[in-house]
């Protein structure tokens, strides 16, 4: 496929089916909506269209299924890996006017949403009513639930709680030849037949263009404990998240920060809650929650007890929600402050929890093999972590030679470690010449096959994940 499809004559028929107010071919808005928070990428599709109903969608993609013009779906545009760049031009389809949260059914513990609704309104929404939606990604405050089901989004709280996969009961799905499914049904357990929910969530928009959401929800926790601990030592920082475990318990955020990328942040954003020292080298932040407040003290004295065991210096609780704020606001603007400061490739490694000390040591090995700097935090409770990069004169990865040696070594030792390339940001439009790693042949030819079925025109988010 190439870049000039979109004739006057096409842009004519999405003004038709859109209306002319939701079709944009102007420098400005083709340059807004050509990249998402990926590295320094920027690819100008040909023309933005903004539907706001399922029946727009399909007409659009039969449209363009039958012309085989390129169609790139996006969110709120905060993804990490490149899956909403319009890197083939053609038509990119906003979803942010399907922002709609349709019904919350109290009794059965289900919403029902729109894909453009940002996912902290979906929260509090729920919040309101006593009710609980844990997976919260750094981005919740502008990200959309349609994209978090896109990726498959985690956050802080998926150590618990679990992930986006684990709260989607059923989608409607505009396939890429314009017809509408329900992927599934409105219930907590389904048998009946192969699992396309389960196989849309995480897919990247490159099966079909989600249009409703159901979303399984729980009762809201009454009490959260939060508790701050320096180590000295990033690797005995890494130690003592699998020791926690171990010991038998289970917080509802674990979350790893090593000084570096402390430093830059609170700089950034102007805070002093967290004390910074130079015998430091990293900070866990870790949560608790649940109903009975006695039991939330002695779980959280208990882990104070046991970090002592890995050179942990004075554990700082919070005091208030005002001091929990302020040190989730520290966390949750590290990718923003670290990119700022020209940490710009990001990578969201996993592996089992265990190997995360050995994953830090080769990370920072591996910064000195290939003469770059590296911050690394993320959610630590289960494995994942973020690791930041910064290389004189290379502020992306994707086509630089250079980066691609450096993250295949980087992979490849995720690999040894039990791990895979991605926990929550997808593969997208940078990882994939890196798939061959955590795949075997076999595998990757299964998922051909299944993109092939849902889109054998090859038309909608072509050129992610593979090629």
């Amino acid at each position: 496929m190439k870049n000039g499809l979109v004739t006057i004559e096409v842009l004519q028929q999405l003004k038709e089916i859109a209306g002319e107010e939701f079709v944009f071919a102007d420098e400005e808005n083709l340059r807004h909506y050509g990249h998402d928070e990926t590295e320094h990428l920027l690819y100008l599709p040909e023309v933005v269209v903004k539907p706001r109903t399922a029946a727009e969608i399909s007409a659009i993609m039969m449209l363009c299924n039958q012309l085989l013009i390129p169609v790139t779906p996006r969110g709120a545009g905060t993804g990490l890996s490149g899956g909403a760049i319009p890197q083939l031009g053609g038509v990119l389809v906003s979803t942010e006017r399907l922002n709609s949260i349709i019904a919350i059914d109290e009794r059965n513990l289900q919403v029902t949403t729109e894909p453009g609704v940002i996912t902290e309104v979906l929260q509090n929404e729920v919040k309101a009513k006593g009710l609980f939606y844990p997976p919260d990604p750094s981005s919740r405050g502008s990200c959309f639930i349609g994209g978090n089901i896109a990726e498959n989004s985690g956050g802080p709280k998926a150590v618990k709680y679990g992930v986006v996969r684990d709260y989607v009961l059923n989608l409607e799905l505009v396939l890429p030849s314009g017809e509408v499914i329900w992927t599934g049904a409105n219930v907590l357990k389904n048998s009946t037949g192969y699992s396309l929910t389960h196989l849309v969530v995480g897919s990247e928009g490159t099966l079909g263009i989600v249009t409703k959401i159901v979303l399984k929800l729980i009762p809201l926790p009454a009490y959260d404990l939060l508790m701050l601990a320096p180590f000295r030592s990033l690797e005995k920082a890494g130690e003592a998240v699998s020791a926690i475990f171990r010991a038998g318990f289970t917080p509802s955020a674990m979350e790893l920060v090593e000084i570096d990328a402390l430093k830059i942040t609170s700089a950034m954003v102007d805070s002093h809650v967290v004390p910074i020292t130079d015998d430091i080298e990293a900070h866990l932040i870790i949560e608790v929650d649940g109903n009975n407040m006695d039991v939330l003290l002695s779980e959280m004295e208990a882990i104070a007890e046991l970090l002592q065991h890995y050179e942990a210096g004075d554990v700082l609780f919070a005091d208030d929600a005002q001091q929990k704020t302020e040190l989730w606001k520290i966390r949750r603007r590290v990718a923003e402050a670290v990119k700022m400061d020209g940490y710009t490739i990001e990578e969201d490694t996993v592996v089992p929890r265990a190997e995360l000390p050995k994953l830090i040591r080769g990370v920072k090995k591996l910064g000195i093999e290939y003469d770059f700097h590296a911050v690394c935090y993320g959610h630590a409770g289960d494995g994942n972590l973020h690791i930041r990069i910064k290389k004189e004169g290379i502020p992306n990865s994707f086509g630089n030679e250079t980066m691609k040696e450096i993250l295949r070594s980087l992979f490849e030792l995720v690999k040894q470690l039990g791990g895979t390339i991605s926990g929550e940001h997808g593969v997208g439009l940078i990882q994939k010449d890196f798939m061959d790693i955590v795949f075997a042949d076999a595998n990757l030819r299964l998922m051909r096959q299944i993109k092939k079925a849902f889109d054998p025109n090859n038309i909608l988010n072509a050129g992610k994940i593979f090629d």
